[in-house]
């Protein structure tokens, strides 16, 4: 009776030392998650569709600001951007008091280059609105995380903190 004991504790004991054995440590677990999430960044950067949308805005001269209650995003496309931020900071000639919206504007890119990099991808872009040029610089990191610059001929140039995403397809009913 004692040896029948005596073996099912070993064949138990190495039956749970396999078992915890095969389960991944945190560690890796996190460097998994963060391939992946390469992965994913460098499909949307190559497929030239994304969404920035800004977590904080850096104005020139003004105290960081807080847009995670704020609707915004620039959408990228080859053939088309489309911005709608909020503008923090001074604005020149051409725009009238009180009638400022922020930066809202739609065009064709004249200029839309992608550039690889150590530790992350530089996108600019230079596009032609009705009342004004843009030129935006992102930076995106490999983990997703973003920072967009725009400048303009009337405004003060402003800098935004977020991430980039997938667009989302609305389906129509």
């Amino acid at each position: 009776m004692k040896t029948k004991t005596s073996i099912l504790i070993l064949f138990l004991s190495l039956l749970l030392t396999v078992s915890f054995a095969q389960e991944k440590s945190k560690k890796e677990l996190r460097e998994e998650h963060k391939i992946e999430k390469q992965k994913q960044t460098a499909a949307l950067i190559d497929s030239k569709e994304f969404v920035f949308i800004g977590r904080t805005a850096l104005p020139q001269g003004f105290r960081t600001m807080d847009l995670t209650t704020n609707s915004n995003y620039v959408q990228f496309y080859p053939n088309i951007i489309k911005s709608e931020m909020p503008f923090f900071g001074r604005a020149f000639g051409g725009i009238g008091y009180g009638s400022d919206v922020g930066l809202h504007f739609e065009g064709t890119p004249r200029e839309f280059t992608i550039k690889k990099g150590k530790k992350f991808y530089q996108i600019k872009a230079v596009v032609k609105g009705e009342k004004d040029t843009y030129t935006l610089l992102l930076s995106v990191f490999f983990e997703g995380s973003a920072t967009l610059s725009i400048s303009s001929n009337n405004r003060s140039t402003i800098s935004y903190n977020g991430d980039i995403f997938k667009i989302e397809k609305k389906e129509l009913k």
